[in-house]
């Protein structure tokens, strides 16, 4: 853990500030998960990917971590849905629970440590609510059980937010029967048709709040050092974690409150509610999941991201140039693998090096600003593409390919942190290509054709015959490579179009 110091932005006191865990080369990290209930949006993937980086950057660190990021399974969403679709609550979530870990494998978030379930943690919630109860924090009306926030002095410190602001009806359950129209809910009675479990309140199921407060304290401890989420979970989800776990325990406390913006579209904030969302499977079905982690990488996990199909082409044209240069090394080093030749590399390639790791650090040690760590990468793959196709005598030839090799280390090093890399590169070539090709709506056989078209009107000198076709599959996507000395035919391009409105 040498190097500069990491600073992470807390979002508690509004400014970064330097890492230092409770414990030294321990974390705990809790990261708030999905209410189960449809397929996840990109916004989800947005923070999973986000705090998927953070996790990867600690253990690069050398730190050892605890991360535990829960599964929502109980909840009035749930619940709707599964009356819809008259499907048990539980079974329909957990299937979602599945659905979620299929997208995260996908997009390579690492799984974590733990991935708690409400529904298998009834006995923890309700032993917290009555620690709430006894220490004259909540109290019992009619089988309901709520939280007074007027017992929380220091309620609104996180999010900002004055009491009076707390208006019944904003994310914050109206009933008439409460002493504060803020306080909310820990526990629910029963209703007809919803899931219940047996507590000294009578039966019911857990607010939403509560699960959290439980979880986190279950697996981390009443106090530990990261606690995470959207910003939209700011207010109310986590300023009313605080109050409770605080009302449970004194001792309770989170280090570093860490927040990531929104996904928009047309600078509104992408979300089920609004019915403005992209699921994360709507968006793999045309690009490669690697392109979506990558393009939400290349904005500052705080800032939001503006989410446009040109931007998209974008990230997957970048994504096949690292893949290429990756593929291109592999096969220039293939005969090097086992006895690397006698020798030192050039000295352009120790100062690209040197350059490169200095500023990855820089990036990385700053908050996390992986799209400055994308900008990085362009120097060394420049420096691999250039060795690739370099010649030389005997000696120059040693120090090519021990620069080569220096350098795809350092590249696979920093792709590893990011989470893009793969064992294949020739595989995601081709997962590539084959999108591009769904995008552009053609089968192999249809493009083939097509150049085959193209060949024969530069042979009778049709140019203008020859550029119309050329023109027309790039507006498709598909660059056609004339001589190309990998013997590639085509490659995936962003249209002329997109290029200009990702610009």
């Amino acid at each position: 853990m040498e190097g500069e110091e990491f600073q992470l932005h807390n979002t508690m006191t509004k400014q970064k500030e330097p890492f230092r865990p409770r414990v030294p080369g321990k974390v705990g990290m809790y990261v708030c998960g999905v209410t189960a209930y449809d397929l996840s949006h990109i916004g989800h993937a947005r923070v999973y990917v986000a705090f998927d980086v953070l996790y990867r950057y600690l253990k690069h660190l050398g730190y050892e971590v605890n991360y535990v990021r829960n599964f929502t399974d109980v909840d009035d969403k749930i619940i709707r849905r599964a009356n819809e679709l008259g499907e048990d609550p539980i079974s329909l979530s957990a299937r979602f629970c599945e659905e979620f870990l299929l997208d995260m494998a996908d997009l390579q978030c690492l799984p974590p440590t733990v991935q708690p379930r409400v529904s298998d943690h009834m006995s923890q919630i309700i032993e917290m609510i009555q620690k709430i109860i006894d220490n004259g924090c909540a109290y019992v009306l009619e089988g309901d059980v709520y939280f007074s926030v007027d017992k929380s002095p220091d309620y609104g410190r996180l999010s900002g937010r004055k009491l009076e602001d707390n208006r019944a009806g904003e994310r914050v359950a109206v009933d008439e029967r409460k002493r504060n129209p803020a306080d909310f809910a820990l526990w629910k009675s029963a209703k007809p048709g919803e899931p219940t479990w047996d507590s000294p309140w009578g039966p019911g199921r857990p607010g939403w709040h509560i699960e959290c407060s439980a979880m986190s304290s279950q697996y981390l401890g009443h106090a530990f050092d990261i606690h995470g989420g959207g910003m939209d979970l700011i207010f109310p989800h986590h300023e009313n974690e605080i109050a409770q776990s605080c009302a449970a325990c004194p001792e309770s406390n989170v280090s570093y409150w860490v927040h990531n913006g929104f996904v928009t579209e047309n600078k509104e904030k992408m979300s089920k509610s609004l019915g403005n969302f992209f699921t994360i499977r709507t968006v793999t079905e045309r690009y490669h999941p690697l392109a979506l982690r990558l393009f939400l990488m290349d904005t500052h996990y705080r800032s939001p991201v503006n989410y446009s199909e040109a931007q998209l082409e974008s990230a997957s044209d970048r994504l096949f140039y690292i893949y290429q240069t990756l593929h291109d090394c592999e096969a220039t080093l293939s005969q090097f693998r086992d006895k690397p030749p006698n020798g030192r590399i050039t000295p352009d390639t120790k100062n690209c090096i040197d350059k490169f790791r200095k500023d990855i650090e820089s990036s990385m040690a700053n908050d996390l600003h992986t799209n400055d760590v994308l900008k990085d990468l362009w120097d060394p793959l420049k420096a691999m593409n250039a060795l690739n196709s370099g010649k030389g005598g005997q000696k120059q030839q040693a120090s090519r390919i021990l620069s080569l090799i220096a350098l795809e280390k350092e590249v696979k090093d920093v792709l590893t942190i990011l989470g893009l890399i793969s064992t294949s590169p020739s595989e995601v070539l081709l997962q590539l290509r084959n999108l591009a090709l769904k995008r552009a709506q053609l089968t192999e056989e249809q493009l083939l054709q097509r150049v085959e078209e193209r060949v024969a009107a530069r042979k009778n000198k049709e140019y203008e015959k020859s550029d119309k076709i050329r023109n027309e599959l790039a507006k498709l996507g598909i660059g056609l490579m004339d001589n190309d000395p990998r013997g590639r035919i085509w490659i995936p391009i962003v249209p002329p179009e997109k290029e200009a409105a990702a610009a």
